[in-house]
């Protein structure tokens, strides 16, 4: 079994007596896209800070490459490129100068930055200055100044914030080609689960600072098909809802004629009927569906259906 590319061990960071991120362990396997996920305040942008070493962590370790971050901060660096949040530019300059400038900073050959260019498909835009890009455009340079030093691991903030679903689906494009072309391992944050899982190999998802899920995509989607709910149309949706808490269902209203309920196997829906009509409510229908990773998600990070997100597990991440 490989050795994971980022590993953290109870990582936990304070700021004043509010505590961000509580325990997190945290696995990114080598060649892989790990999308980390979660809502807005959940913790996602202070742990890339803590992964990049510009936040210090109030308790546990980092190892990246196998080496610990804080006694081997500059050569892991060397090997990692990163974008938090949006990237800067001099806006008056050109792209190419925007590279140039970085480059000769980092020590780099100048035909990396046509190399980068080619890549990112900033080619016929190089000579125009930033001012005229469009967010997408300016994503994606923000990633060619990633790439400039030929970094093993990319780190991004949230890639596909604001733009249209054109812009989207190039920036998904861009990163499966990074990852399967030029071999990049990506650690990406996301708070939309729609707009990555289509890329994404691996999955963690936060919420208010501890991880509620991680494992592979394939593995998030087994738990899909382990959360089935039932839509039950009934005559007395308050009456139905006594009886089925009492029967210890966990239940949620949709509508004024409508329960969602958390069900473990099929033949709970023959039963569940059955109580209902007994306690005297009139059953209209009963349908049947697994949630899909977007529920998955919310029920994860909204704290919907309880019953739900205990049976979710903390999964592994053996390539």
């Amino acid at each position: 079994m490989k050795a994971p590319l980022i590993s953290t061990h109870q990582l936990t960071y304070r700021y004043g007596s509010q505590e961000i991120l509580k325990s997190l362990n945290l696995e990114i396997p080598q060649g892989s896209i790990y999308g980390f996920l979660g809502p807005n305040g959940a913790g996602k942008t202070t742990t890339i800070r803590l992964l990049l070493g510009l936040l210090k962590p109030s308790n546990g370790n980092i190892r990246l490459f196998g080496q610990e971050l804080q006694a081997q901060r500059v050569p892991i660096l060397q090997r990692v490129g990163a974008l938090i949040e949006t990237p800067s530019l001099y806006r008056h300059l050109s792209g190419k100068d925007n590279l140039e400038v970085l480059g000769r900073m980092l020590g780099v050959e100048k035909e990396r930055v046509g190399e980068v260019l080619e890549i990112v498909q900033l080619q016929r835009d190089a000579h125009r200055p930033v001012k005229q890009y469009s967010l997408g455009m300016c994503q994606r340079l923000g990633i060619a100044l990633a790439l400039l030093s030929d970094p093993e691991l990319l780190m991004l903030d949230e890639p596909t914030n604001g733009l249209d679903p054109s812009g989207i689906r190039e920036m998904r494009e861009l990163l499966k080609e990074l990852n399967q072309v030029q071999g990049k391992t990506i650690f990406l944050s996301s708070h939309l689960l729609s707009e990555i899982e289509k890329m994404v190999t691996h999955v963690g998802i936060i919420h208010q600072g501890q991880l509620s899920f991680q494992g592979k995509v394939q593995e998030l989607q087994e738990v899909t098909m382990q959360a089935k709910t039932i839509e039950v149309e009934v005559d007395n949706v308050l009456l139905a809802k006594e009886i089925l808490l009492s029967n210890g269902h966990a239940v949620e209203r949709v509508s004024r004629c409508c329960l969602r309920v958390a069900v473990q196997e099929k033949e709970e829906a023959a039963l569940l009927n059955q109580s209902l009509v007994l306690g005297g409510v009139l059953v209209f229908g009963l349908s049947y569906a697994s949630q899909s990773l977007e529920e998955v998600f919310l029920s994860l990070t909204q704290n919907t259906l309880p019953a739900l997100t205990e049976t979710i597990p903390h999964l592994s991440l053996n390539a």
